[in-house]
């Protein structure tokens, strides 16, 4: 499957007044990711919805927090293409800190193919080789 690693630094207004992550800021991260590994693979989601017609939203989203991130963290987001089908494919995510390899939070996200017209459809078929 594919697979892609990015990297972001915690900023300071995506914590709480003890400097650690706020949870919401991880299902961010993984769009991050996401987006990321389609742009590796040749292929972002601006040219998915512009010249494919296809828009991929969330349809379930999944995060475990394994340990807290905090201010100033380099965290490594490592992204994975898994199970894609005509219509729907899955990412898994797993984010650790850059300094000492720590897992932080592990997850997955769905996604449905739909068309402009918020139908579902099928998955473009250069995008369902790629994540392949």
């Amino acid at each position: 499957m594919s697979q892609a690693t990015c990297q972001i630094r915690v900023r300071y207004a995506e914590t709480d007044g003890m400097g650690v992550v706020y949870y919401g800021n991880y299902l961010t991260w993984f769009e991050v990711g996401r987006a990321d590994l389609l742009r590796q693979l040749g292929q972002s989601y601006r040219e998915i919805e512009e010249n494919d017609m296809v828009h991929l939203p969330v349809v379930e989203a999944h995060c475990r927090y394994h340990k807290p991130a905090r201010y100033d963290d380099l965290v490594d987001i490592v992204t994975r293409a898994s199970r894609p089908s005509r219509a729907r494919v899955q990412f898994d995510y797993q984010l650790s800190r850059a300094e000492d390899g720590v897992l932080l939070a592990s997850g997955t996200t769905l996604h449905v193919a739909v068309g402009r017209d918020g139908r579902p459809c099928r998955l473009p078929r250069k995008l369902q080789d790629l994540l392949e």
